[in-house]
């Protein structure tokens, strides 16, 4: 027996004043869909989020929902105009006494329910849009970017929310982690069509490679077939016009759909460079603390970066991971301890805030007047990696328009402005970046670039993420703010941190909130002929020796590769040079270690 579906539209155009968003679309979401929403920053996805709240009318065509289905439509930016608190807002579409609702989930997404509208941040609203929507509980969920400004504890809550529930879901979300977990179909947005495949995003990767060779096959072919008729045409046409009019004509139909293509959009063109070596040593923390009033960030810890290492520092929202960064930056100063930089650093940040970026101002305004990417006496033009670019050119590099050049910061998407503040970061060279949530809003592929950039990245990289695939892609030492000014180190990215601490990923999140403690992680009372630095220095090396071996290892296996010499000798000569400085790390850890232990036992 046939289903009755939640939502169908058909025939769906949509135009805003210049080519087509949609045309034609057709589209049916059935009970109990758990779907996927992909597709590039700025191919319509909010859009067709939106045509299907019924926020968004259509130029033409018709959206029917089912009778008596309710939708909920989460968006990026609510509107919390005429609410006092963020719990009044969530509450609004619920029945009088069903408030529990809003409480709870509040508890899981971790926020504020008496949170004044006026003091709150963004995310915290978003945080009640998303508590508002599940409280509804609707039969047809649309929620766009649900993860953003939720840490990896809220996620893994909100995975088990959506995966126990009965309400067929739409989700845009660039976790791929999150999408993998929920998803059991996949729409592909993709120059105005939308695709449908039965199988989650999981398998998204492999369609989409497969649907972009086959239309690579089919132009290819046409190309071929266009010259052959076009050389037909020129050498003999006027002795066969009345018997071949049809043949020309088809010669022109075949123009005409090769010019009707819509190319798709490539890869944005983006790139690192990296600036003179640093030291071997680029920053190092010893003993540093911070509180704030009677809230303890951090405690006595110990922390030493290596040029070329990857640390990532994660942990709950509020734990202090900014502030610790903040720290190792130099951008502000610890209570108690010293943080010490190497020589020769020349650093990039990438701010979650986009404090970098004037509102109000063009895209090209925001680029040239950048005093690292002026030329001076060009206004036209910007410094890239120390050669001037047309300001257009660049901006196309990282897949801007000739039209948005001009258009001021405030219309793109959040996407967009990360792909901004990415093209500002790569203008200049670097041997130190440091990226505090540079994944929120980008697409899989702008994501696959940066991930690949950042392995053959000559520098140090030092990152805050809530994204656990991103972590364990990008990661090769953890820092886990696990609350009351503890934080601890561990070798590897997300997933390695969780072996570590003996926790399996697929636990419930309840669980999850309990951290367990491992003996070695517990404050230890410093032993006979030890300070308390030393005790600590001593607890901390059995990780630093792990990750330094773990590096070890895949560099010893990346050099097993006979062509590497000859096919990419600047890489072997990189991997080489890394071997061998990580092998004198872990020769000298080893040795601190063992004399630290010894004198423990005097």
């Amino acid at each position: 027996m046939a289903r009755t579906p939640l939502l169908q539209l058909t025939g769906i155009s949509l135009t805003f004043g210049g080519d087509p968003v949609f045309d034609g679309l057709d589209l049916v979401v059935q009970p109990g869909d758990r779907v996927a929403l992909v597709g590039r920053n700025g191919s319509g996805k909010s859009t067709l989020m939106k045509v299907m709240a019924g926020l968004v009318e259509p130029d033409q065509g018709s959206r029917v929902l089912s009778p008596g289905v309710s939708v909920g439509y989460m968006e990026q930016h609510p509107d919390l105009t005429g609410f006092s608190t963020l719990g009044e807002f969530a509450a609004s579409g619920l029945e009088p006494g069903e408030d529990y609702r809003v409480a709870r989930v509040a508890e899981g997404l971790k926020f504020n329910p008496e949170t004044p509208v006026g003091t709150a941040s963004g995310g915290e609203r978003r945080r009640a849009a998303l508590a508002k929507l599940l409280a509804e509980a609707p039969e047809l969920m649309l929620l766009d970017e649900p993860t953003n400004h939720l840490d990896i504890e809220a996620i893994t809550w909100l995975e088990r929310e959506l995966s126990t529930t009965r309400a067929g879901f739409v989700l845009i979300s660039h976790d791929r982690a999150f999408l993998r977990a929920l998803t059991r179909a996949t729409l592909w947005v993709d120059r105005g069509a939308v695709r449908r495949q039965e199988k989650g995003f999981e398998a998204f990767e492999a369609w989409r490679d497969k649907v972009w060779d086959e239309e690579d096959q089919q132009r290819h072919k046409l190309n071929r077939k266009i010259k052959a008729e076009a050389r037909w045409a020129v050498e003999g046409i006027s002795a066969r016009r009345k018997r071949n009019q049809g043949r020309l004509r088809a010669l022109h139909a075949m123009k005409a759909d090769r010019a009707a293509q819509i190319t798709r959009q490539g890869s944005a063109e983006m790139a690192l460079e990296a600036g003179p070596k640093s030291g071997r040593k680029v920053i190092e923390a010893k003993g540093i603390s911070k509180r704030y009033g009677d809230k303890l960030i951090l405690r006595d810890f110990d922390l030493r970066v290596m040029r070329g290492d990857r640390v990532a520092l994660v942990g709950p929202n509020g734990a202090g991971k900014t502030t610790l960064l903040n720290m190792l930056v130099g951008k502000e100063a610890p209570d108690t301890g010293s943080v010490s930089h190497g020589t020769g650093l020349e650093m990039a940040m990438f701010d979650q805030n986009r404090a970098g970026l004037m509102e109000d101002a063009s895209l090209w305004e925001n680029l040239t007047g950048d005093p690292e990417m002026r030329v001076s006496g060009k206004a036209d033009q910007v410094m890239v990696r120390g050669n001037p670019k047309h300001v257009v050119g660049y901006l196309k590099e990282f897949l801007f328009s000739d039209a948005q050049a001009r258009a001021p910061v405030h219309s793109l998407s959040g996407g967009e402005k990360a792909r901004l503040i990415l093209a500002k970061i790569m203008a200049r060279s670097s041997n130190l970046l440091v990226l505090d949530e540079p994944t929120n809003d980008l697409d899989v592929e702008t994501l696959d670039l940066l991930q690949e950039l950042l392995g053959d990245y000559d520098g140090t990289v030092i990152l805050v993420s809530h994204d656990r695939d991103f972590l364990d892609r990008v990661a090769a030492t953890t820092v886990a703010m696990e609350g009351d000014g503890r934080a601890v180190i561990f070798a590897g990215g997300w997933s390695d941190y969780r072996a570590q601490r003996g926790e399996d990923a697929s636990e419930k999140p309840e669980k999850q909130t309990k951290v367990k403690v491992t003996p070695r992680d517990k404050p230890k009372p410093a032993q006979a002929g030890l300070s308390y630095t030393e005790q600590h220095r001593l607890d901390a090396l059995p990780a630093e020796i792990a990750r330094l071996e773990a590096e070890i290892a895949k560099l010893e296996e990346f050099l097993m590769d006979p062509t590497l010499f000859t096919d990419a000798p600047v890489k072997f000569q990189k991997a080489t040079e890394g071997l061998v400085e990580r092998q004198a790390a872990l020769a000298a850890a080893e040795e601190e270690w063992l004399m630290l232990a010894e004198k423990a036992e005097e």
